[in-house]
């Protein structure tokens, strides 16, 4: 029988079968994972979460949260988690005067950040790409989009945050942690950084102010918003690629990255996207972002003819100027376009410091090319990355990797349930052999940088797949993972959040 109850501080209580339960279950962006908890809440305000916490606790259920429900992997979809904490109802964004930063409810979206921001004081906050992630599992794990190479991460940008923690007996209560150094709680505000969500307790709230912002207009304590930007879009024809083309055509694009990664770059206002999809699918694709006004064509133009150097240009070049909130809203409807009942994925995600090698491109076209493999939703993507991430010292914030140009990830997507096996046998493959030479990941060193948590895989911490020896926390954290342990062990003693990735407590 579906049950719904309504709690004394009035948030709701979804069981099996009510379409309440579904809905939330239902929104998961990765349909590979499927939730079947008891129940799900529906918070609306601290106390809510505060009370459906320490009744999950109480009642020794496994919990977990979600917001926007953009986990890659399986962490809230887990059939050992029991309750599951909604607070997408939390979407409340207002000023602070107290604290004077703009405070936002973990459980607004992306979209309705970048809104609000722009409507009420022209401001912007790096952002992730999709406006429907949810802000509170995306800004803890660093959070980057299409502004980072010119503003930095959004973490970067957190100056306070309230979490709902349980302690050594069970008991669950709020805390507000600021980056504030006389803070005693100021490490919680650090792991909140880029620690990764599920780890210490359930974010209900972020403060945001520029790091050396001053005074009490709001106008005057965020970045502003870029006043236009241009999209543009090229792409190839794969029967016009051959082997060398390729390597040419993607020694052009690394060398470019390598030149243009520090944070005095002028192309920092210029993000990319190269989707280099299988060559079934017919064709590669460059896109991207400027904001550099005016002289945003010219530099788009410049970055093509670099591609092109020596090889086959790019063709069929489009570029559109709108407003930023206009393209802020619906970036790319053909990038982020779902089908009906939505995809099952696996992404395999590095940081790189410096252009792929020779080799790793070659091991690139052969996966891209082979036709032993039917894998139509197979893709190597290179995002640009670093410009201001760069400025920022690693043990600042959590997010440890402060020296990479590109953020690349080897996707999968499918359809039909019967095709996960031999879509998961190509990505982990081709993920393994790109980084052959290291143990099958891309552990810290000249020319890697570990991984995101934000784009978490859990195949990192399985031996067969990892042989590196290099355990999958240092991919994520480097050396700031023993900070994080403790801060772990301080705020949640009974290790009551938890998930395939999460920080260990000892």
């Amino acid at each position: 029988m579906p049950t719904r109850q309504t709690t004394g501080d009035r948030s709701i209580r979804f069981g099996p079968g009510d379409p309440g339960y579904l809905a939330v279950i239902d929104k998961r962006f990765n349909k590979r994972f499927r939730a079947s908890p008891d129940y799900v809440r529906l918070v609306s305000s601290t106390d809510q979460v505060v009370s459906a916490v320490e009744e999950a606790v109480r009642e020794g259920r496994r919990l977990a949260v979600t917001s926007g429900g953009h986990c890659l992997e399986g962490f809230v979809s887990d059939p050992e988690v029991r309750v599951i904490i909604d607070v997408s109802p939390m979407k409340r964004i207002h000023f602070d005067t107290e604290r004077r930063a703009v405070a936002v409810e973990a459980g607004a979206t992306v979209g309705e950040t970048f809104l609000a921001l722009f409507e009420s004081w022209g401001a912007v906050i790096p952002l992730g790409e999709y406006p429907e992630i949810g802000m509170g599992g995306h800004v803890v794990g660093g959070a980057f989009g299409f502004l980072c190479r010119e503003l930095g991460l959004a973490a970067d940008y957190l100056h306070a945050v309230e979490v709902v923690t349980v302690d050594a007996g069970g008991r669950a209560s709020s805390v507000i942690a600021t980056r504030e150094t006389s803070d005693p709680h100021r490490d919680l505000w650090w792991a909140h950084t880029g620690g990764g969500g599920g780890n210490f307790g359930v974010v209900t709230r972020y403060w945001f102010r520029s790091p050396d912002a001053s005074g009490e207009d709001p106008v005057g304590l965020l970045p502003r918003a870029p006043k236009s930007i241009a999209t543009f879009k090229a792409e190839w024809n794969w029967n016009d690629i051959d082997r060398p083309s390729f390597l040419r055509l993607l020694r052009n694009h690394g060398d470019w990255c390598e030149r243009h990664g520090d944070a005095d770059s002028p192309y920092v206002s210029l993000w990319t996207l190269f989707e280099i999809h299988r060559k079934q699918f017919g064709k590669v694709i460059i896109r991207g972002v400027s904001t550099a006004g005016a002289a945003a064509e010219r530099q788009v133009d410049e970055h093509l003819a670099v591609l092109g150097e020596g090889t086959v240009a790019p063709g069929g070049r489009e570029l559109s100027r709108m407003s930023w909130l206009e393209f802020a809203m619906n970036p790319f409807p053909d990038l982020f376009a779902a089908p009906p009942g939505g995809i099952s994925a696996k992404v395999k995600d590095a940081l790189l410091k410096r252009r792929l090698t020779d080799r790793q491109i070659g091991v690139a076209y052969d996966y891209l090319t082979r036709t032993d493999h039917d894998v139509m939703g197979g893709m190597l993507g290179l995002a640009t990355y670093g410009g201001r991430i760069n400025a920022v010292a690693s043990d600042a914030t959590a997010s440890a990797q402060r020296d990479s140009i590109l953020d690349m990830a080897c996707t999968a997507g499918w359809l039909d349930p019967g095709d996960e096996a031999k879509n998961l046998a190509w990505v982990r493959a081709f993920y393994r052999d790109l980084f052959a030479e290291s143990g099958g990941v891309p552990i810290p060193s000249p020319a890697c940088d570990g991984t995101l948590i934000n784009h978490p895989d859990t195949d990192l911490a399985d031996p067969a797949l990892n042989t590196s020896g290099v355990p999958w926390h240092t991919l994520y954290y480097k050396v700031g993972y023993p900070r994080l342990q403790r801060i772990k062990a301080r705020w949640d003693p009974r290790d009551v959040f938890r998930h395939a990735l999460s920080i260990r407590v000892g």
